[in-house]
């Protein structure tokens, strides 16, 4: 039997938990949904569950407060809370893609649906993205510029419920490390379709050119994998 550790260490070891948990939730601003709440101008939980259009205009409006990121995160927060309302609503992801929720200059909103053992590159969005699991589940690997390209720094796993937000200039890379689909809410501060991003290759991390036609190749390529 091993004997105790002293309350003082105890205190320590704890400590140094928090921190370390709190490093990666702060790099990718990953927040567990709170329970469903109705506020007033974000109705988009209520009784009835979740409700699509509702939940565009609810997004369309918290997009123009002054903090557009943070006030739509919250109506997206609420929104996952009931993930199983959310999946009842969108469909169980079965295939790879962008179901698109709304498009605009300042705001896309899309269910993005990635196939079993999915990655994507490492890549950027050059504005801020909120990302919200209603299915399954998506790994993320954080990224960092360098004199000499990017290298990794951190890492977060989100599940059903999980809600992630990442400034303009993050970058990440993603893996659904399960056997079946991860469906997830992803909504964007701008034009995801019609902006030049930019990938880094998997193996030699050099920077390639990105935009809504390389992701849409990508997806055609998994959803060929799947069939075969």
């Amino acid at each position: 039997m091993m004997p105790a550790m002293p309350s003082r260490a105890l205190r320590q070891v704890s400590r140094r938990k928090v921190l370390a948990g709190a490093a990666f939730a702060v790099a990718l601003g990953s927040v567990k949904a709170a329970a469903c709440q109705t506020v007033v101008g974000r109705h988009v939980m209520q009784k009835n569950g979740f409700d699509r259009e509702r939940f565009v205009e609810d997004c369309a409006a918290a997009g123009r407060e002054s903090d557009g990121q943070a006030a739509v995160r919250e109506v997206l927060v609420r929104a996952v809370a009931d993930s199983g309302a959310v999946r009842s609503v969108m469909g169980e992801p079965l295939r790879a893609g962008m179901d698109v929720l709304h498009r605009s200059a300042t705001l896309t909103i899309f269910a993005a649906k990635w196939t079993p053992q999915m990655n994507l590159l490492a890549h950027d969005h050059r504005m801020w993205a909120l990302i919200g699991i209603y299915a399954g589940r998506e790994d993320n690997i954080l990224w960092r510029r360098t004199r000499d390209g990017i290298e990794a720094y951190g890492a977060r796993v989100l599940f059903a419920g999980d809600v992630a937000f990442l400034p303009s200039g993050a970058i990440h890379s993603v893996t659904n490390p399960l056997q079946r689909f991860t469906g997830g809410i992803h909504i964007y501060g701008g034009d995801f379709f019609d902006t030049a991003r930019s990938q880094w290759n998997a193996e030699t991390l050099k920077e390639e050119r990105s935009d809504g036609d390389t992701i849409r190749a990508m997806f055609e390529r998994e959803n060929e994998r799947i069939r075969r």
